[in-house]
């Protein structure tokens, strides 16, 4: 049983057409960014080939908690089903590990664009790219098995999770047994491997910002950081709305508090990263109205004036 936001029907409609709207938003955004990639060969490129990935994964992570929540909603329910919570668990950290490796590779990859651009095509080549993103797969696949094997090993007093879904943090507060440490042992490990990423990207943008103040022309600056700044704001906001989530001290802890927390750390993201990436990218606002121009957008997808407008 999840945690229902109101019992008032007219709150649990309007809490439906939120959420309905939020994903709509989200999966629209990031379809475009991955049909703009996959559709226009001068968008393929590392960089746009790993920005591809990050859509999938945003579009992964979103419909994990998203949907069954607007079921509920729509219901009037509260249930999942032990097999869709297992799959929750599952789903969500694979997704949320394969981001946060694939921004870990994003961030290599501008490194060795700014501070080696002559070794560029030869590092990052094709091969070596699809190996980078099949291995922030796997990362992802062996961290989710990892902890739907510790979570769902426990023996839960309750069946009354406090979050709108299956959340390792609030499963963790329904043991039995001393079987969860074994869970917060994963946890913690996680949490370490994740720290290290996150020390690599801050040392390797330290690095680019040094190779980035020795280029003579202020034009050829504010061009290399325009590659740079989408990137370190999507980092950005995947820490600080975990940071914001999980992070924060306990007299701001309640059930619908724990609720809106995690929904802005499982929602806003995915929510975001395309019109962060897109916002300020010529490429890829010149590539949706080529592809529009030429017919390939369902009637959902925006026309070549809005486009247009955007530019």
């Amino acid at each position: 049983m999840l945690l229902e936001l109101s019992d008032i029907r007219d709150l649990q409609m309007l809490h439906f057409f939120v959420f309905f709207a939020v994903y709509l938003t989200a999966v629209t955004g990031n379809l475009l960014i991955i049909l703009a990639v996959s559709l226009d060969h001068h968008l393929h490129t590392p960089m746009y080939f790993f920005l591809m990935n990050l859509a999938i994964l945003d579009l992964g992570s979103v419909s994990v908690m998203v949907p069954k929540a607007m079921a509920n909603s729509l219901m009037n329910s509260r249930s999942i089903s032990y097999s869709g919570c297992v799959a929750q668990v599952f789903c969500l950290v694979l997704f949320l590990g394969a981001d946060l490796a694939i921004l870990t590779v994003m961030a290599y990859d501008r490194y060795v664009a700014i501070c080696n651009p002559l070794q560029y095509e030869t590092i990052m080549h094709k091969d070596a790219c699809i190996q980078m993103a099949v291995s922030a797969w796997i990362v992802g696949i062996l961290n989710g098995m990892l902890h739907t094997w510790g979570t769902f090993a426990i023996t839960f007093c309750s069946n009354m999770i406090d979050q709108l879904f299956c959340e390792i943090p609030q499963m963790l507060k329904l043991a039995c047994s001393d079987m969860y440490l074994v869970e917060v042992g994963f946890v913690m490990f996680s949490c370490s491997l994740a720290l290290g990423c996150f020390i690599f990207i801050i040392v390797t943008y330290l690095q680019i910002f040094a190779a980035v103040l020795r280029i003579p022309s202020v034009r050829a600056q504010k061009k290399a950081m325009s590659t740079c700044l989408p990137h370190l704001t999507v980092v950005s906001l995947f820490v600080f709305s975990g940071i914001f989530a999980y992070v924060r001290p306990h007299r701001y802890s309640s059930s619908i508090l724990n609720a809106l927390f995690a929904i802005i750390y499982a929602v806003v993201p995915p929510l975001l990263n395309p019109f962060i990436y897109s916002m300020r990218n010529t490429e890829i606002k010149t590539a949706l109205l080529k592809l529009s121009n030429c017919g390939h957008f369902p009637k959902i997808f925006p026309s070549k004036a809005f486009l247009q407008k955007l530019g």
